[in-house]
């Protein structure tokens, strides 16, 4: 997501510096290429190591996996001057709160990506539908330069929103990535473990229980069974949001399926993190919704079984790998 987003804003004239990794001795030869319907291209951005090689900027995007949330701490104070924007785009809840421990709240704001893409090697990235961000500032409303970050974002050809209330937004993502994020990992368990998960029964936790194949977007909607829980969760979570003070449409969810249904065979990121032995993005994604949910008083038993399945095979994945 990183790679993408910052090679459309490096392609648009931007000084864009990527602070690598695993990619840094391939990208620092062959660049980032971006393979799209929209046309393929590659850039040649300025690469770093370390954050002190690149100093503070004028705004800092955040595209880690919010496993490495710790590394804020370290990562983020040689960045960040006192007039630095500090853009997290990472999926679920939390994530500001989490920089807001490293940083004045007033730097901070966050992002959420309609996007679908995929890391075919270092440096190279598949885009394949998609692409549309929606911006705000953390626990206020919109400022100049939130405004200002969106029209850099649309020079660069990409879609954006501003939001005032980035909360409710968060929810609203949320509609799409908690069935689809997280049942694209939970059918590697079958259907028959999220059935004993909905009847409070606990998983079975041998290391040599058997991992099926995960589905893809496409297959979760392609069977009857997947496709009405995926539909039940999205439910679960707007009537969730709704707890919070954020109304959000039923129709809202029948939009998204009908998207997903153009991206086709997609693996969605945890998706991907899981089949590459990765930990899942459980915290923000998962078990925090879940958490504000039950604390609304909400009946979400589909969460809940959701995030004993996920456990599960996050425990699964720890022991074969």
């Amino acid at each position: 997501m990183g790679s993408y987003y910052g090679a459309m804003l490096s392609r648009a004239g931007h000084e864009v510096h990527f602070l690598l990794r695993s990619d840094y001795e391939v990208v620092l030869r062959q660049g980032v290429s971006i393979q799209s319907p929209q046309g393929n291209f590659s850039v040649r951005p300025r690469c770093a190591r370390a954050p002190e090689e690149i100093g503070p900027g004028d705004c800092v995007l955040i595209g880690l996996k919010t496993t490495a949330n710790h590394l804020f701490p370290r990562l983020l104070p040689p960045l960040v001057g006192a007039h630095t924007a500090v853009l997290t785009l990472q999926n679920g809840l939390g994530n500001e709160d989490h920089l807001a421990r490293t940083l004045p709240q007033r730097q901070i704001l966050g992002g959420l990506c309609f996007v679908c893409l995929n890391r075919l090697a270092p440096g190279v990235i598949r885009h394949m539908d998609h692409g549309r961000v929606v911006l705000g500032e953390f626990q206020r409303p919109a400022e100049p330069r939130t405004h200002e970050i969106a029209a850099a974002f649309r020079d660069a050809g990409v879609s954006c929103q501003v939001t005032d209330n980035l909360e409710r937004a968060h929810w609203e993502k949320l509609v799409w990535n908690i069935p689809f994020n997280g049942l694209g990992v939970a059918s590697a368990a079958g259907w028959d473990a999220f059935l004993t998960a909905m009847e409070g029964n606990a998983l079975a936790s041998a290391p040599d229980a058997p991992i099926q194949p995960c589905l893809t977007t496409e297959a979760l909607l392609g069977d009857q069974r997947w496709e009405a829980l995926v539909r039940e969760l999205m439910r679960e979570v707007i009537t969730a949001a709704a707890a919070q003070g954020f109304q959000i449409a039923e129709s809202f969810a029948e939009e998204l399926i009908s998207r997903t249904r153009t991206m086709g065979s997609y693996k969605a990121s945890t998706l991907v993190d899981f089949e590459k032995g990765l930990p899942l993005e459980m915290e923000p994604l998962f078990l925090e919704p879940l958490r504000r949910a039950l604390q609304a008083e909400v009946t979400v038993p589909r969460m809940e079984a959701l995030a004993v399945v996920l456990t599960y095979l996050d425990r699964q994945r720890q022991t074969k790998w």
